[in-house]
């Protein structure tokens, strides 16, 4: 079920989910940094990860605070996809799905939203 694929193809993937973002609100985007790692060592089964604070929860004293990161798992994907089809739908959602949080989209409303 796992699908092989180059680190620099899956490099692509992520950049072109990036760039599926409205340019409204990719505009809006500042102070984060996308990377890619193989899998979450406190969850391998983890598909991507938002770490940050939100632009609904900055204030005033946001100022000098370290870029958001936004992790995506590469092998945590190539593990649940059967083809390269699956692979560029799956990092699109994920991409879509950790920027969300970014914005201050908290998990109920992405499941709802149907970017679980």
């Amino acid at each position: 079920m796992s699908v092989s694929m180059s680190e620099d193809r899956f490099e692509e993937l992520v950049g072109d989910a990036l760039d599926r973002i409205p340019p409204e609100l990719a505009r809006a985007i500042d102070n984060v940094v996308v990377l890619i790692e193989p899998r979450n060592p406190d969850d391998p089964h983890l598909l991507g990860l938002y770490h940050g604070i939100a632009l609904t929860e900055r204030d005033s004293h946001y100022g000098g605070a370290l870029p958001d990161t936004v992790t995506i798992y590469r092998e945590s994907i190539l593990a649940i996809c059967s083809d390269e089809d699956e692979v560029v739908e799956e990092v699109a959602i994920t991409v879509i799905h950790e920027i969300a949080h970014y914005f201050g989209i908290d998990e109920d409303r992405l499941h709802q939203l149907g970017w679980g």
